[in-house]
């Protein structure tokens, strides 16, 4: 084959061409198969076959809709961390119940992650909406009191637009190659997977498709023709858009899952063809058979028009009834209908198996598979896709118990002991190497002659939380006493996660001691290569939040009173304008009436959505059935998609 420069992607055809016959040792059966396969396939610059695979273990931050016993059920050591939560069970042969997965993080490492736990060849059914090759993937519209604004994109999303279709269509077809091989692998022997796309880059990714699934396994082309030409889609010297396309393989022909559905007959066609009428008044018409006899096809009993390739009848978002898009919208600019994945999830699933959506968006695959009885798993990058996700989740009624989860923790740790650059490295110089990055993205000077302090800043010591744990209590003290015996007054402390209900008290030892103290998160973008290059990396306070606890007897309710964003420039100016008062600026909250220093378990929430905007500032009551001491935690979600935790106690006696 001809070298190629060019950075546009082309067609070779290998149809003659004999089998690969390099060593094979290593490679996946994905990979094996690639390998030696023929026929037309697609090049690019660059175009690696290989998916990299850094599997990493998951992490569960919340629990939703676990009831009590279920939850008092769990192994203590397991809830502490000290053995491997049952994360999988009921898929990978672990004898706990399932429950359903929505992980926040790059699907690239949760697919190779999930490989890792063993669900190869475990998922019935996977649907993906990807990026089409517009900004608009990532946008949506927020609630801001009684107003809406859209919501840009956040940097790692914005990174992510851009290593992929800001370096052309080579760089994009890369990522959903690499993607697409670990899908594969994930797809149970009688799965299918549905890819959703449109003439941007459709017909170059159906190629990519064939070589990975096989040719032999592509089942269907389906147009989803889903409005009429009106507005801004009429405008311009071309073709109304009013198309998208989906591509359907199977892992394994003839193994693979398929109801047949009909749709109902047309009134002229019944018109036409239904004319008579028997003593009974039932409608029928006549065919007549190969052999001469006529047989009677009753309307009442017939099952309607076989479904095709062509989807004329499902309405984009958009195009709905207003009450029924009422019911559905949730402000995402590419939200694909309810009835769309109804359809999907009917035609190749059944009733309990899985199915999965790596791109999950708003929602709505999850949403829909809770509401047909199957389990799930889902992912996103967006940390507000996750939370939009998880509201709608809450609407449904009798939803089952589900979990949110994210690799967050254990990229760190992987980074932190493999080296910034990727080497293999003894810890200590590893742990060097962190501090001094984080130092360095703070734009503070590194300093050695101090136990606990690793920067100065503007007069301000700093110090860094470790990779792998929060930033305790104990910790902040010994770097507090630290800067006292250096007659050291100001200190900012970095920290990705911290002590459950810290920043009531680590004020007060702060003070204590004449210190100025400040707790900072340091963001996840610190993880994405793109965004420390770019220097988009942000340092924030801790947001503030105000509650009180109220007591009657046995009960406990809780009320927000303050909710303070940690800093201004988080919000913008045309934020800023619509915010009346400081609830405007929550979205979420959530209550976990008995935490158990372990995962978050909601038990309580209020939240806005599109139909309800009000939300409410005072829990529920909750009734305690024994006496004790109990710590409640409370987490706050704001309009920005960040979490704020509040620690609180109630002596029942």
């Amino acid at each position: 084959m001809p070298q190629r420069h060019s950075c546009e992607a082309g067609y070779v055809d290998r149809s003659l061409a004999k089998p690969y016959s390099k060593n094979m040792a290593g490679l996946t059966e994905s990979e094996k198969l690639r390998a030696n396969a023929t026929g037309t396939k697609l090049v690019w610059e660059g175009k690696r076959t290989q998916a990299e695979r850094i599997p990493l273990p998951f992490q569960v931050i919340e629990t939703i809709n676990q009831s009590r016993a279920t939850r008092e059920q769990t192994p203590l050591l397991a809830g502490l961390g000290l053995l491997p939560p049952p994360l999988f069970e009921g898929v990978t042969g672990t004898k706990d119940v399932w429950r359903n997965k929505l992980i926040w993080g790059d699907n690239k490492y949760v697919l190779a992650s999930l490989l890792e736990e063993g669900f190869a060849g475990k998922i019935n059914l996977i649907y993906i909406d990807p990026p089409f090759d517009t900004g608009d993937d990532f946008s949506f519209s927020v609630k801001i009191g009684d107003e809406e604004l859209v919501k840009q994109p956040s940097i790692i999303e914005q990174k992510a637009y851009n290593d992929t279709w800001g370096k052309g269509t080579d760089s994009y077809l890369q990522m959903m190659y690499e993607r697409l091989v670990l899908m594969r692998e994930l797809l149970a022997e009688n799965g299918s997977i549905y890819v959703h796309m449109d003439w941007h880059i459709g017909h170059q990714l159906k190629t990519v498709l064939d070589e990975i699934f096989g040719r032999d396994n592509s089942l269907d082309e389906i147009i989803w023709s889903y409005g009429t030409p009106s507005g801004g889609r009429a405008a311009g010297s071309k073709l109304v858009k009013m198309h998208d396309i989906i591509f359907v393989h199977a892992k394994s022909y003839g193994k693979h899952k398929f109801s047949k559905l009909h749709l109902p007959y047309n009134e002229k066609y019944v018109e036409e063809r239904f004319v008579f009428t028997d003593e009974e008044g039932r409608v029928y018409r006549t065919r007549k058979r190969t052999n001469g006899r006529i047989d009677k096809q009753y309307l009442d009993e017939s099952p309607g028009v076989p479904l095709g390739t062509v989807w004329s009848d499902v309405k984009q978002t958009y195009a709905m009834h207003l009450a029924k898009r009422k019911l559905e919208e949730t402000g995402f600019a590419t939200q694909k209908p309810e009835a769309l994945l109804e359809r999907i999830i009917t035609l190749s699933s059944d009733p309990g198996d899985l199915v999965a959506d790596f791109f999950c968006g708003s929602g709505t695959t999850l949403a829909v598979a809770e509401k047909l009885g199957r389990r799930w798993l889902g992912c996103d990058l967006g940390r507000f896709a996750i939370h939009t996700t998880r509201k709608r989740l809450l609407d449904i009624p009798d939803c089952k118990p589900f979990e949110i989860l994210n690799l967050g923790k254990y990229e760190r740790k992987y980074w932190q002991m493999n080296g910034i650059k990727g080497r293999q490295k003894d810890s200590q110089k590893a742990i060097f190497e962190y501090l001094a990055f984080i130092v360095k993205l703070y734009h503070a000077e590194p300093v050695i002659a101090f136990s606990h302090l690793h920067g100065r800043k503007a007069g301000r010591m700093v110090h860094v939380g470790a990779t792998d744990a929060p930033v305790t209590l104990s910790e902040i003290i010994e770097a507090l006493e630290e800067c006292s015996a250096n007659k050291l007054t100001a200190l900012d402390v970095l920290g990705w996660e911290w002590e459950m209900g810290l920043h009531d008290v680590v004020g007060n030892e702060a003070r204590r001691r004449g210190i100025d103290l400040r707790l900072l998160n340091i963001p996840r973008e610190v993880m994405d290569k793109r965004a420390v290059e770019a220097g988009d990396v942000h340092f924030y306070e801790l947001a503030y939040v105000e509650t009180e606890v109220r007591q009657q007897g046995t009960e406990v309710q809780i009320t927000l009173k303050d909710f303070i964003i940690p800093s201004l420039e988080l919000v913008p100016l045309e934020v800023r304008d619509k915010v009346k008062k400081w609830s405007d600026y929550i979205d979420y909250w959530a209550v976990d009436w008995d935490f158990k220093e372990d995962t978050f378990h909601n038990q309580w929430q209020s939240y806005r959505t599109r139909k309800h905007s009000t939300l409410a500032t005072e829990s529920d009551w909750h009734n305690y059935p024994s006496h004790g001491t109990y710590k409640l935690l409370v987490k706050i979600v704001d309009i920005f998609g960040n979490d704020t935790t509040k620690l609180l106690e109630a002596a029942i006696r």
